[in-house]
């Protein structure tokens, strides 16, 4: 990673060795019955979807407008993204739809700290007892419950403890499963990506890519946000250009076409998600926004 990219991890990781204030299940209980906010009623982002089976053993136990995903296998499971504080039910009741039970989950991992990704974390470790694994740079964003910068700041969600750091390239095993971590920062410090093979119904072998984000989501550039963001953008989006995955999936459900495949899944194409070359086409399309919004940033002084 690049060397300012390092200075911001040890600028926003600090020094301090305070054990981190966790939410009660009274402050649980509260986020959960909160009133939505304009913003996550505007992007779907607690409206009810139908939770399905993705491919092999990916399951989609999201809602409408934000993903959350299960990888099931038979020693326990993995559970990638808490959505909003009040959709933890929504999410344990998606997996008991599809007939597996929270309290089997055995990892429970974030994309990234914002509240429409981590706010309910804290309700589903609570419910799960999983080990919750995070980055470095994103672990005390998620036991604050507040990210501090950027639009989403101000939008606490109850803090939730982080049991694992992962680094990038490194992976996570469970009962046959290996899900390997990519640190994919820019839209947060600490965005941490995820891949993992992928076997179709006709018995052909795929990768499947949990992209983190590359958007901007109107943040700051000029000034950065967070020292080292301009470069972290930059440096993630070689990442991904490395990548080859032919499953492509992603945090919110236009960024992948969730309803369009999702429709012909249930009409019977098995492989509805199987898109060789959408991973790329995705991130050349996010790299021309990212400079676009830069040169404009750059021109106005914001």
């Amino acid at each position: 990673m690049l060397p300012r990219v390092f200075l911001s991890l040890l600028f926003l990781l600090g020094c301090s060795t305070t054990p981190p204030r966790l939410a009660s299940d009274a402050e649980i209980a509260a986020a959960e019955a909160a009133p939505l906010s304009e913003y996550a009623i505007n992007g779907r982002w607690n409206e009810p979807f139908e939770p399905f089976n993705v491919i092999g053993n990916i399951y989609y136990v999201g809602t409408a407008g934000v993903s959350s995903f299960l990888i099931t296998t038979p020693q326990g499971h993995f559970l990638l993204d808490g959505i909003l504080p009040q959709s933890a039910p929504q999410i344990i009741s998606n997996i008991a739809a599809l007939g597996f039970d929270v309290r089997d989950v055995r990892y429970l991992l974030n994309s990234h700290a914002h509240i429409d990704h981590a706010g309910g974390l804290a309700g589903l470790q609570r419910a799960s007892g999983a080990t919750l694994v995070a980055s470095a740079a994103d672990k005390p964003v998620l036991e604050a419950g507040d990210i501090g910068y950027g639009p989403s700041a101000g939008m606490a969600f109850p803090p939730v403890r982080v049991d694992r750091v992962i680094g990038d390239g490194e992976s996570l095993s469970l009962g046959g499963v290996t899900l390997t971590a990519h640190l994919t920062p820019g839209h947060t410090a600490g965005c941490t990506s995820w891949s993992m093979p992928a076997v179709g119904a006709d018995g052909a072998r795929h990768t499947a890519f949990f992209h983190c984000s590359a958007t901007v989501a109107g943040q700051a550039l000029v000034p950065e946000s967070y020292p080292g963001m301009v470069e972290a953008f930059r440096a993630t989006f070689a990442v991904v250009r490395r990548i080859e995955a032919d499953v492509f999936l992603a945090n919110h459900d236009n960024f992948f076409a969730l309803q369009e495949k999702h429709a012909r899944r249930r009409a019977g194409d098995a492989n509805a998600f199987v898109v060789p070359g959408e991973l790329r086409s995705f991130n050349a399309r996010m790299e021309a926004a990212f400079e676009e919004e830069l040169a404009r940033q750059v021109e106005t002084g914001r």
